[in-house]
């Protein structure tokens, strides 16, 4: 077997390391396109390492969505077809070959009502003739416990349990030390998995701090013995706890607490809004 490139060696010592993973999840955590590690990890995978690169789903749900989306015209198969190259390890190139592109429906249709989109086993992949289920909360304050869907389609009950603003002596109490003119900060929150989804994610990995000023604060990468960290996923219908550790300038003012399954916001994120 060829030795992997450095990139290659870099996903995998992240792999090794959990064991489990999405690949967006890995691939944020080496700033590399999502598009990219997989097709590397597909390769390593096709060289003989023992890992398996898969791809979860809600059956049922997507098959709604493809038939109302063909219902309309708007599916009309993949990407347009022709080959392009794709960055690899080893000495195999790996090239996409050419598929033709599904026309599309040319017959009439009866006018159906549209289908909405959203995370499986959701609302929103509930049709838009049919009644919507009450809309859940994305804001509150701490105590309050709001819900979101992960990307694996899990429904999460997250609660806000505290924000220990400054936690100077717990930091420090730990073995670190805090720069001149910086603060810590420890936010508590317990994680719930209502569905019978398993959510594999970290459950903190984008949880951040909103200042004053609009800017974000993303964890540091410290664990305090006093208050453990979050693990990695929650089973269905377990919860589980953690602490993330923030550290800041010491005059900036914390007003929000966010949570995202993704890096970026979108529908499923929470908000808690920080009282002085």
């Amino acid at each position: 077997m060829v030795p992997p490139d450095p990139v290659d060696a870099r996903l995998l010592a992240v792999l090794a390391e959990s064991g489990r993973a999405a690949v967006h999840e890995i691939a944020q955590r080496l700033g590399m396109d999502p598009r990219e590690a997989a097709m590397r990890l597909i390769t390593l995978s096709g060289s003989g390492l023992p890992l398996l690169v898969g791809v979860e789903c809600d059956p049922n749900g997507v098959r709604r969505a493809l038939a109302n989306a063909a219902a309309y015209g708007s599916y009309v198969g993949g990407p347009p077809s022709g080959p392009y190259a794709v960055n690899q390890s080893g000495p195999h190139p790996v090239q996409q070959q050419p598929y033709p592109q599904q026309a599309p429906v040319s017959q009439p249709f009866p006018a159906q009502p549209q289908a909405t989109w959203g995370p499986p086993q959701s609302a929103g992949w509930v049709r838009a003739d049919q009644p919507q289920p009450k809309p859940f909360s994305r804001t509150g304050k701490i105590g309050t416990a709001l819900e979101a869907d992960s990307l694996e389609g899990a429904r999460l009950s997250i609660q806000l349990i505290e924000v220990v603003d400054p936690a100077d002596f717990l930091f420090t109490a730990a073995g670190y030390k805090l720069a001149e003119g910086e603060r810590a900060v420890v936010v508590h929150t317990e994680v719930t998995n209502t569905s019978q989804v398993p959510y594999t994610s970290l459950p903190d990995m984008y949880l951040v701090l909103v200042t004053k000023t609009g800017e974000t604060v993303t964890k540091a990468p410290v664990s305090l013995s006093s208050r453990p960290a979050h693990k990695l996923g929650v089973a269905p219908g377990e919860t589980a706890g953690g602490h993330s550790v923030f550290v800041l300038p010491d005059a900036t003012e914390v007003i929000q607490v966010r949570w995202s399954v993704r890096p970026e916001v979108d529908l499923n994120t929470l908000v808690w809004t920080v009282e002085d």
